[in-house]
């Protein structure tokens, strides 16, 4: 099986939910693969987004691109539908003064149709997400 990277917009992918949307920057920048766009929180902690992939997959690697998030938890389902989150990783990123956060995860346990990301806290009023990247395998598709 060839890894892809399973949060491309391309692969199929949605971003399903957001709770903040500007219309210049709207949620799915995070998976278009453009490095120049990015969705942007709208003050006010905690925000999230839903990533839906449409099929089962297992991710083997997260990488998340982003600017003034403090405290990012990831929680994952395996339902048909956005219901039944499990916490799944709880990272306290590093502030990086006027370049973008580069976090890596290493991800265990990795099966998923939905990925929930939370900012919990920022280390400013606004947070921004460049992009997400899974590597991995898609495991079945729904029937």
């Amino acid at each position: 099986m060839k890894k892809v990277d399973l949060c491309l917009s391309s692969e199929g992918t949605e971003v399903i939910l957001a709770t903040s949307s500007d219309e210049k920057h709207p949620p799915e920048n995070i998976i278009d693969g453009n490095p120049e766009t990015f969705w942007t929180t709208t003050g006010m902690f905690p925000q999230e987004f839903i990533i839906c992939f449409h099929k089962h997959v297992r991710i083997e690697r997260l990488v998340i691109q982003s600017y003034f998030v403090q405290t990012l938890r990831i929680e994952k389902s395996t339902s048909k539908d956005p219901v039944d989150f499990e916490q799944w990783i709880e990272r306290d990123l590093v502030h990086t003064e006027g370049q973008l956060q580069n976090e890596e995860i290493m991800a265990r346990d990795g099966h998923a149709t939905y990925l929930r990301f939370i900012i919990v806290s920022a280390f400013d009023h606004f947070a921004s997400v460049y992009s997400v990247s899974a590597e991995g395998v898609t495991v079945s598709n729904f029937s």
